[in-house]
């Protein structure tokens, strides 16, 4: 039996397809995977029960990656799952942006006992002026599942849309209109378009990418959107530019105590994926990614481990390994299953930076024996008996 923890709360949808080889447990510490949203993982104690964990989400800041892999557990995470939802905020960013909607709808507010609010509100709307968003540029920095649906819906409101993405896939590639102007570099973004936003994730080379330097480069009253994390952009550099007007909004949906209170930010609560349709599109993905490696073993969509598919095993057993990703491994694998008379019918082999997995089929079940020799081979974090 296969126990799960739900550190959030995951829609029934997600969690009715487990099948009756699972139960929920309340107890962190038994469960060999967790389902997480976005509780804070990393002052918690991993035990050595525990293999997996699924984010129901795309971000994965909230869990101690390196952590997990060290201790052979893989990190799974939904992306794409969510990305409708976000992309229909990003849209309405746009719009409040360009027109000060919340100021009109304030003005009502504040008026709305006025008997006289059809006559006067003639005269108060010119203090609510905006522009139109068709025709103008815009800059998507981040061709993924997000950026890619963000960049094709501008294309359809009538913008003239530059997308940026060094490492785009071929499945986003296909999925981008053609209208999309796809270049190089981020600095052509911010020199050409009146609006950018940010869909990349928070990662060392990404933190503070929207800074002083590059704002200089952007066009004066330029507006900038970022819906993907708070620590892409530069707080102090950020609130200087829009006390000058270099930057004339920031939209984000991820705000923090120094921008929240600024003039000219427009701010939402995290709301990008808090829709029912990606909460629940979320839990489905998630769990049908646990369920693909406890019953086969493959991993799809890991940010600590390699994708691995083996298909569903047509042999008397299948074994995991998690390991770290150095010569020889496989080599010792091998020599210890003929050491114990086991003969190997498959193997799938994948690396992803310090770390490897493995998936091997056998024409005889595992025994403690054959298990104690891998686990014992030097760089090996963890072994699991599939089948």
């Amino acid at each position: 039996m296969i126990k799960v923890n739900c550190l959030n709360p995951i829609a029934s949808c997600g969690l009715d397809l487990f099948s009756d080889n699972y139960t929920q447990t309340e107890n962190f510490a038994e469960a060999d995977a967790v389902l997480v949203r976005s509780a804070a993982m990393h002052d918690m104690e991993l035990s050595d029960n525990l293999a997996a964990v699924a984010r129901a989400g795309a971000g994965v800041n909230n869990i101690p990656l390196d952590k997990c892999a060290e201790k052979g557990i893989v990190v799974f995470n939904t992306p794409g799952a969510n990305a409708n939802g976000v992309k229909e905020l990003v849209i309405a960013g746009l719009m409040l942006a360009s027109r000060d909607i919340k100021g009109g709808m304030n003005w009502v507010d504040e008026n709305k006992d006025n008997e006289n609010i059809g006559k006067d509100m003639e005269k108060a709307k010119k203090a609510f002026a905006g522009k139109e968003i068709q025709g103008k540029k815009l800059g998507v920095i981040g061709l993924g599942a997000i950026g890619v649906l963000v960049a094709n819906a501008a294309t359809h409101l009538g913008m003239e849309v530059i997308g940026c993405d060094p490492f785009l896939s071929v499945q986003h590639a296909l999925n981008l209109s053609r209208s999309v102007k796809v270049v190089k570099t981020n600095e052509e973004i911010y020199k050409e378009c009146d609006y950018i936003t940010v869909h990349v994730p928070a990662m060392d080379s990404t933190k503070g990418m929207i800074n002083k330097a590059a704002m200089d480069m952007m066009k004066d009253g330029a507006i900038v959107l970022n819906f993907a994390r708070d620590v892409l952009v530069n707080d102090d550099d950020m609130v200087a530019a829009l006390e000058s007007g270099k930057v004339a909004k920031y939209v984000t949906d991820i705000p923090t105590a120094k921008v929240a209170k600024q003039k000219n930010v427009v701010a939402f609560p995290h709301l990008g994926a808090s829709t029912e349709e990606s909460e629940d599109n979320c839990a489905i993905m998630a769990v049908n990614e646990l369920m693909d490696f406890f019953e086969n073993g493959n991993i799809k969509n890991s940010v600590n481990y390699p994708a691995c598919d083996a298909g569903v095993c047509d042999s008397v057993a299948r074994i995991s390994i998690c390991h770290k990703n150095v010569p020889n491994m496989l080599t010792q694998f091998t020599a210890a299953f003929a050491e114990v008379g086991i003969n190997i019918d498959n193997m799938v082999d994948k690396s992803k930076g310090e770390y490897a997995y493995s998936i091997i089929d056998t024409d005889k079940a595992a025994t403690d024996d054959i298990l104690n020799k891998i686990k014992a081979i030097t760089g090996v974090l963890k072994v699991r008996v599939v089948k």
